[in-house]
C-alpha cells in the first residue's frame, strides 16, 4: 500500500512556492486588483478569464472552470499525478520528499518499468546516432530530405535508423550491460534466435519513429521501410510500458497546442503528424497502427473538447472515420471531418498546397454526424427502400450523442432533409430505448437534483451561494447548516460532498484551515468548485459580508419551499389513491389548501 506524503512536507513545499511565479513560467500574467490575469492555457480565448490569487495561492478560469492550487496547476499542465506534482515542486524549492512506502510487488513493478523505459531510451539514442552520423544511415537521410524533412526535424522527433544487420541493437545493448532475455521478453525489440543462434533485432533496414508516453519517455518504436518491401510499417509489440490503445504518437508535444487552440487533429500516419507539426499545426497526433478506442477519446478529453479527423479519403480512411465517430462521440467530444482530394494525405497535401490552404480545410471541417448522414443517404439512394434503410442507420448513430439538445436538432434536420414526419422519426428513435429500459432493472440514484415527485429543484445557484457562506471566516453559517438537515440544504451530490468536506475542515475554535484544497481528499470537480467560490468570495468580500444574512435567509426559504412542494406532491398522490378507492378526500383537500397558503407566503 502507498502511504501519503506527510502533510508537513506538502505544507512546507506550499509555503516555499509562489503560485504566481510558477504559473508565470507558462502564462503571461498581468496584475489586476487582488488577482493576476492572463489567457487560459487550458482553452482557447481572446479575453482573459484566467485568474491567479496570490494571497490564497489558488487559480481559477471562469471560462472553462479549471482551478485549484499550485499542485492542481502542475497536474493539469504537465499531466502529472498529485505525488509527482509534489515531488517536482519539492525539487524546485529544495524540499526533499521521502520515498513512498510500497509493497514488494509494487516496487518490483516500478523497477521493471524504469528498466524497460531505460532500454527503449538507449535504443532510441543508438538508432538516432546511426541515422545522423553513420554511413549506414545515408539512404535514410536522403529519403528524409526528399520528403522535405531537415536535420532539425530529425532531432526534434529523435528519428532513427535500424541498419541492415541482424544483431546491431542486440550487440549494443549487450555491451551496455542489459539482460537480452529481458529485452526480448518485455520490450519485443529483440527476437529469439533459432537453431542455437543468438537473439536478433526486430527492426532492420527501417526508418524509426520513437513513440513516447505523455511524459516524453520512449516506450516503443514504429518502423518504416525505405522502399516498396512489405510490411511497409512494423511497430513494437505491446509491453508492460506500451499499450497502443492508450497512446497517441506526438501527444507529449501536441497537448499544450490542443489546449491553446481548443482542438486536436488526429491523423493516421507518423509522417502526417510530423508534416502538420512542421507546418505550425502542433496540435496533431497519430494513432500507433491501431483504430481509435474509447481510451484514446478519454485521453484526448483531458486536453480538448473538439477533435478533427484528417484521414485518407479512400475506403479504408472512410471506415476509420466512422469507427472514430463510434468511440469519440460517446466520450463527449465534438468531432468533425476534414476532407482532402482523393489520393491525398496530409503530408502530400501540405507539400503541394502549403500550410495556409490546409488551415482553410481545417476551418471547413464538417461535423462527423453530418458527414455520416451525407454518406449514408448517398450510398442507399433515393428509392423508398433505400431511404428507409438509410434513416434507420442514421437514427441508430444519433444515440452516440450525449447532448439531448444536439440530438433534437439532428432529428429536426433529418425530417426536413428526408421529408419524413418528425414525430415518426422521434417515435422510431425512442422505441429501442424503451425496450432496452424495460429489459434492465431500475436503479434508483441515492440523490437527484430534481425529485421524481415533481418537486422543484433546490438549484445550483442557491447551493453555490450557501457553500460561499460556509467558506466565510466566521462559523455562524456552518453551525446553522450543521444543526439542520444537510441533505435538504444540498440535494445535489457534488455540493453535498463539498459541504461535508468544508464542515469537516474546521479547527478546534471553529476556524477553517488555511489551505482548503486537498487533492488527496477532493475530486477534480470539487477542487475546481472550491477554487471558483474562494475567488468569488475574495473579489466580493465586502458585498458578501453585507448581504450574507439575507442570502442565508433566501437559501433557507428555498429549502422550506422545496420541502412544502414535496409534501404537496405526496398529498396529491394520496388523494388520487383515496378517490380511486371511493373514500372521502375532504381532509386531503384541506391539507392541500393549507400547504398552498404556506407556499405563497414562502
Amino acid at each position: 500500500m502507498r502511504s501519503r506524503i506527510p502533510e508537513e512536507i506538502i505544507q512546507e513545499i506550499r509555503d516555499r512556492t509562489d503560485i504566481v511565479e510558477v504559473i508565470s513560467s507558462y502564462v503571461s500574467l498581468k496584475h489586476s486588483g487582488a488577482n493576476h490575469q492572463g489567457l487560459c492555457p487550458f482553452h482557447s480565448e481572446k479575453t482573459p478569464s484566467f485568474n491567479v490569487n496570490s494571497p490564497r495561492q489558488i487559480f481559477h478560469c471562469f471560462g472553462c472552470g479549471v482551478g485549484g492550487n499550485v499542485f492542481s496547476f502542475l497536474m493539469q499542465i504537465e499531466g502529472l499525478s498529485f505525488p509527482e506534482a509534489v515531488r517536482q515542486l519539492g525539487e524546485k524549492v529544495g524540499v526533499e520528499v521521502p520515498e513512498e512506502d510500497v509493497s514488494p510487488a509494487e516496487e518490483k513493478r516500478r523497477q521493471e518499468f524504469e528498466r524497460l523505459v531505460r532500454i527503449n531510451e538507449v535504443a532510441a539514442d543508438f538508432y538516432h546516432q546511426l541515422l545522423i552520423e553513420s554511413d549506414e544511415g545515408g539512404p535514410a537521410r536522403r529519403y528524409l530530405r526528399q520528403r522535405g524533412y531537415d536535420a532539425e526535424t530529425v532531432k526534434q522527433f529523435r528519428l532513427g535508423f535500424a541498419p541492415d544487420r541482424w544483431e546491431a541493437l542486440a550487440g549494443h545493448l549487450e555491451k551496455k550491460g542489459f539482460d537480452l532475455k529481458l529485452v526480448r521478453e518485455k520490450t519485443g525489440l529483440l527476437r529469439e534466435g533459432k537453431e542455437g543462434r543468438g537473439d536478433y533485432d526486430l527492426f532492420r533496414k527501417r526508418l524509426l519513429f520513437p513513440i513516447s508516453d505523455i511524459r516524453g519517455q520512449v516506450v516503443a518504436f514504429g518502423g518504416r521501410v525505405l522502399d516498396d518491401s512489405l510490411p511497409k510499417y512494423l511497430n513494437s509489440p505491446e509491453s508492460p510500458i506500451y499499450n497502443k490503445s492508450r497512446l497517441l504518437f506526438g501527444l507529449d508535444q501536441a497537448r499544450e497546442a490542443m489546449r491553446r487552440d481548443g482542438c486536436g487533429i488526429i491523423v493516421e500516419g507518423y509522417f502526417d503528424q510530423m508534416a502538420l507539426y512542421r507546418a505550425g499545426l502542433a496540435n496533431a497526433v497519430a494513432t500507433c497502427g491501431t483504430a481509435l478506442t474509447g481510451e484514446h477519446g478519454r485521453l484526448l478529453k483531458r486536453y480538448t473538447d473538439r477533435v478533427l479527423l484528417l484521414f485518407d479519403q479512400d475506403k479504408a480512411g472512410r471506415a476509420a472515420t466512422l469507427r472514430a465517430m463510434e468511440v469519440l462521440l460517446p466520450e463527449g467530444l465534438s468531432v468533425a471531418v476534414v476532407t482532402l482530394a482523393a489520393g491525398e494525405d496530409p503530408d502530400s497535401f501540405l507539400a503541394a498546397h502549403g500550410p495556409e490552404e490546409m488551415k482553410q480545410r481545417l476551418e471547413a471541417a464538417v461535423p462527423v454526424l453530418d458527414y455520416f448522414i451525407d454518406l449514408t443517404l448517398e450510398q442507399h439512394g433515393e428509392s423508398v427502400e433505400g431511404k428507409a434503410r438509410a434513416v434507420e442507420q442514421i437514427l441508430e448513430k444519433f444515440r452516440l450523442l450525449k447532448s439531448d439538445i444536439e440530438r433534437d436538432l439532428y432529428l429536426k434536420a433529418l425530417a426536413e432533409r428526408t421529408g419524413l414526419e418528425e414525430s415518426v422519426l422521434r417515435g422510431k428513435a425512442a422505441a429501442p430505448r424503451r425496450e432496452a429500459a424495460q429489459s434492465r432493472p431500475t436503479v434508483q440514484p441515492a440523490r437527484k437534483p430534481v425529485t421524481e415527485n415533481g418537486a422543484p429543484d433546490f438549484g445550483d445557484k442557491a447551493q453555490r451561494n450557501l457553500l460561499r457562506l460556509l467558506l466565510l471566516k466566521e462559523d455562524k453559517y456552518r453551525n446553522e447548516v450543521r444543526a439542520g438537515d444537510l441533505e435538504s440544504f444540498f440535494p445535489t451530490e457534488l455540493y453535498h460532498q463539498t459541504a461535508t468536506y468544508i464542515l469537516s475542515a474546521e479547527g478546534p475554535e471553529g476556524e477553517l484551515k488555511e489551505n482548503l484544497i486537498d487533492h488527496e481528499q477532493l475530486s477534480g470537480e470539487q477542487v475546481e468548485l472550491l477554487s471558483s467560490l474562494i475567488l468569488l468570495n475574495e473579489e466580493e468580500a465586502e458585498l458578501l459580508g453585507e448581504t450574507a444574512p439575507q442570502l442565508f435567509a433566501d437559501c433557507c426559504r428555498a429549502v422550506e419551499k422545496k420541502r412544502l412542494a414535496e409534501e404537496l406532491a405526496e398529498i396529491n398522490r394520496q388523494e388520487r389513491e383515496a378517490a380511486a378507492r371511493g373514500e372521502d378526500i375532504t381532509h386531503f383537500q384541506m391539507k392541500r389548501i393549507e400547504i398552498n397558503k404556506k407556499l405563497k407566503r414562502s
